[in-house]
């Protein structure tokens, strides 16, 4: 379907947002920063999904992060256990604190699954050696295409972060999903920069199941 011009309404209980897809088509010419000495860059081996879940919540939940969530543990034990899926994290003090996701299992290409960083490492300068980490990681394939996307529902930062790190956008998209606070996915009290709005008179799940 294609949205003609002006204001389109959204259904109760969901919400919409818009999506802006990046790529880059050659590595940059800069090598990945050195990281704090407190803060270790690990990579995740064939990760668990019990592990895989609580960082992916810690880091995604306030940007409204579901489709790991909603996939069955069965199915997200596949991905995370495939050769061409690499899972990084930034460790400290024996908490990991990052996660960075790199998908490598399309032919020729490579995306950047997720991206971000605990609250715990907000404000340290460290989204940027991560990101080039990525990028190197990356580019070390044989590749033509490095791609990801983001959203209004993302870190303000997120899109800026991408760019400079040489990132082009290439197509936007509208996406409709379920507000995943009201099924109970999600706390309600998630992503307070996404206003929720219940129907008058209506229970959401999560309240029903208390």
């Amino acid at each position: 379907m294609i949205l003609r011009g002006g204001f389109h309404a959204v259904p109760d209980g969901w919400l919409a947002t818009i999506v802006t897809h990046l790529e880059m088509t050659q590595a940059p010419p800069s090598a990945p920063a050195a990281l704090p000495t407190d803060v270790v860059l690990y990579h995740e081996d064939r990760p668990a999904t019990n592990w895989y879940r609580d960082l992916f919540n810690r880091i995604g939940a306030d940007w409204l992060w579901t489709s790991r969530l909603e996939l069955a543990v069965p199915d997200l034990a596949v991905i995370l256990s495939s050769p061409d899926v690499e899972v990084w994290t930034l460790r400290r003090g024996g908490t990991d604190l990052a996660l960075c996701e790199l998908d490598f299992r399309a032919s020729g290409a490579c995306e950047l699954a997720f991206f971000g960083l605990d609250p715990r490492l907000h404000g340290r300068g460290l989204s940027h050696p991560l990101l080039a980490h990525a990028a190197a990681r990356a580019w070390a394939r044989p590749i033509r295409r490095f791609t990801v996307h983001t959203c209004t529902h993302d870190h303000p930062a997120a899109l800026g972060l991408y760019r400079r790190a040489g990132f082009v956008p290439v197509r936007r998209e509208v996406e409709m999903m379920p507000d995943p606070r009201l099924s109970g996915l999600l706390p309600a009290d998630a992503a307070p920069h996404v206003p929720l709005i219940r129907r008058a008179g209506a229970m959401d799940a999560a309240a029903a199941r208390r």
